[in-house]
């Protein structure tokens, strides 16, 4: 069934047959046409940041952006679902066209800039929502936030999905907003990571549980910055980091159409260099801060090997859409 949709949505702009999955998603999750991607995956719980997970297999933060289809994706048997990125504030995010295929490698170039409703909003849908596995929240900054008072939005948002999250997520690696990057270096990222630590352990104390705080970085930094991160991550007793976002190179696209749209690229082609970093990281944080992967993943073969480089959890995204729901049982049931 999903070849036959994936066909009729592939002759649509890629944004246009985004939101018509996710209309259908959310208006049919509680009806008997959810047997068209309702699924059952072999239980394989693992245990990471202290939250028992089903399987090791998540979807990524971006698909999902206002929690507005949890019901349906976990329907499809993923062991975790992130939702978001969101943001304080409503925001339109870039101008459109912003989402590109380039079915060639099985690939995506996307600049949406944080395009959500809010997260009021987001948090309403997990409130409705009668899902109960693990759920992760992905936080942001608004575009028109200046960097000085960035950190104020990320601690906004976490009050407010904190007693709703399984774990937050802290985005600071996407390249389609204007500076977020810098938050990934020196001094940016020791005052974020401190206001965030300090946040949450006041909002531990006043809701009585622990919510784990995961970083996601980008695929694109260098030996000695992902070191310097390395270090940051464990001096300030982060979760979790997820590795990685996409990445702004195309050498792996070039000379395709679409390849020369500005944006990150994500997909098949994101693999090599994504799980160099998960591997990197792994030998420099020896255990200290487990791994969740990202990047790539669109066979048993590929997550197979995120894991082997040192993630304890992986996320699909771009596979996802290319492969459809299968790909989440194929992987699931073959681990």
């Amino acid at each position: 069934m999903y070849g036959l949709a994936k066909a009729w949505l592939f002759r649509k702009d890629a944004e246009q047959a985004h939101e018509l999955t996710l209309n259908l998603l959310s208006r049919y999750a509680r009806t008997p046409l959810a047997m068209f991607w309702r699924q059952k995956v072999t239980p394989k719980p693992v245990k990471v940041m202290g939250i028992t997970f089903p399987n090791p297999i998540g979807l990524a933060a971006g698909l999902d952006k206002n929690a507005e289809c949890i019901e349906a994706f976990a329907q499809m048997g993923f062991g975790f679902i992130e939702v978001g990125t969101v943001t304080p504030r409503p925001q339109e995010g870039n101008p459109k066209p912003r989402l590109f295929r380039i079915p060639e490698k099985e690939a995506i170039i996307n600049r949406m800039g944080f395009n959500n409703k809010g997260v009021d909003y987001l948090v309403e849908q997990v409130k409705n929502t009668k899902f109960n596995g693990v759920l992760g929240i992905n936080i942001g900054k608004n575009k028109d936030t200046p960097e000085e008072r960035a950190v104020e939005d990320y601690v906004y948002c976490m009050r407010k999905v904190y007693p709703y999250a399984s774990y937050i997520t802290v985005n600071i690696s996407s390249p389609n907003t204007p500076g977020l990057r810098a938050f990934q270096h020196g001094e940016a990222l020791d005052k974020l990571l401190s206001a965030l630590k300090r946040e949450q352990a006041a909002l531990t104390t006043k809701h009585g549980r622990y919510v784990p705080v995961a970083v996601k970085i980008a695929p694109d930094l260098t030996d000695e910055e992902l070191q310097a991160m390395a270090r940051a991550l464990v001096k300030h007793e982060i979760d979790a980091v997820i590795a990685t976002n996409t990445t702004l190179s195309r050498d792996a696209v070039a000379g395709l159409p679409h390849a020369k749209e500005a944006g990150g690229l994500s997909g098949a082609v994101l693999f090599e260099d994504s799980t160099r970093i998960v591997r990197k990281l792994s030998g420099l944080l020896d255990g200290a801060v487990p791994i969740i992967a990202a990047g790539g993943v669109d066979s048993h073969a590929a997550a197979k090997a995120k894991l082997a480089a040192g993630a304890s959890l992986v996320q699909i995204y771009s596979g996802f859409i290319y492969k459809g729901p299968k790909l989440i049982a194929d992987i699931v049931n073959r681990l």
